[in-house]
């Protein structure tokens, strides 16, 4: 008989919607992405853009649209200002749940760069413990010491759980053996014209949480005929669809916006249903040129900002990509 699984603790009455992580805790199925709020990272693909609102802004209105589940990362440059914003709403620590990642150049540094890097975005956040901290990217030759680093700072109390972040099946047995305390989660990108479906069941059937990032693919597929179609059947819009698949699939949805009536809108996803034509067509979305682009960008960002940069010494070229 299957187990049932973890049995979930007790939420805040904030959080609409939760999954249960490997040990019982409770984890927010809607969370706030926090990637270019006010500051828009030096190295990022598009870092000519211009983050148009302050953190204290737009962090104010996630609140205030319900969001208490913020997804940061030591990529993203702005933890000190996500961290100042989140300190001045009062909004009480215990209803926030912070999510942060470690780069690959301290993965690659080693333990005593990650353990500077996790006290610093303990300062930046204005906080003494992280509810989830991940390895953003399975550096190769390094993960594996990276996550068991992750193991002595929950032992510690410093991060209430840790996990994973871009790790394929392969990663991820590469790790198991070393691993000592089970990954809460693997955060991936994951929407209807990315679905690894063979990926995502067999995380979540080694009880690993999914996290999904990208849900509304930055908006480029809205007006996609399908989805449109979809959202007028049940009078919702096309980022409700695409944000409602996430969920029921019990898969953590993390949308990012910085316009509050768009915050909202992400936001109302659990007063509806999708049925099993609408799975159906939504499933069957994914294209092989979009699994080769996500080969292409897996092989290039295990190594990136790191030596192993150019030689791409130890990068797996033959990992599942569905």
């Amino acid at each position: 008989m299957a187990s049932a699984g973890p049995t979930l603790a007790t939420k805040p009455e904030a959080w609409p919607a939760c999954v249960a992580m490997p040990d019982g805790s409770a984890h927010p199925l809607l969370g706030f992405g926090t990637y270019k709020v006010e500051v828009v990272p030096g190295s990022a693909s598009s870092s000519t853009n211009t983050a148009s609102r302050s953190a204290q802004e737009v962090i104010a209105d996630a609140l205030s649209s319900g969001y208490r589940m913020f997804d940061c990362a030591q990529f993203y440059e702005n933890e000190a200002q996500i961290g100042a914003a989140l300190r001045d709403s009062k909004v009480p620590r215990e209803e926030l749940f912070l999510i942060s990642k470690v780069w690959t150049n301290v993965i690659y540094e080693g333990a005593d760069a990650i353990r500077k890097q996790v006290d610093k975005t303990l300062t930046d956040l204005c906080t003494d413990y992280i509810d989830l901290y991940l390895i953003h990217w399975p550096v190769p030759g390094k993960h594996v010491a990276a996550y068991q680093t992750l193991e002595a700072l929950k032992a510690e109390g410093k991060l209430r759980n840790i996990g994973l972040s871009n790790y394929t099946i392969e990663d991820y047995e590469e790790l198991k053996p070393h691993a000592k305390v089970p990954p809460a989660v693997n955060q991936i990108e994951i929407n209807p014209f990315l679905y690894r479906k063979k990926t995502i069941e067999y995380f979540q059937g080694q009880g690993v949480v999914v996290q999904s990032y990208r849900t509304l693919r930055q908006a480029k597929e809205l007006a996609n005929p399908t989805i449109v179609a979809i959202a007028t059947k049940h009078s919702r819009t096309p980022a409700q669809v695409l944000g409602r698949w996430c969920v029921q699939k019990n898969i953590v949805y993390i949308p990012k916006s910085e316009k509050k009536h768009r915050m909202e809108e992400n936001a109302d996803v659990f007063g509806f249903e999708l049925d099993a034509e609408d799975f159906a067509k939504l499933d069957a979305m994914t294209v092989p040129e979009n699994l080769e682009t996500f080969k292409t960008l897996y092989e290039k960002c295990v190594v990136r900002d790191t030596p192993l940069a150019d030689s791409r010494e130890g990068v797996k070229l033959n990992v599942t990509l569905d």
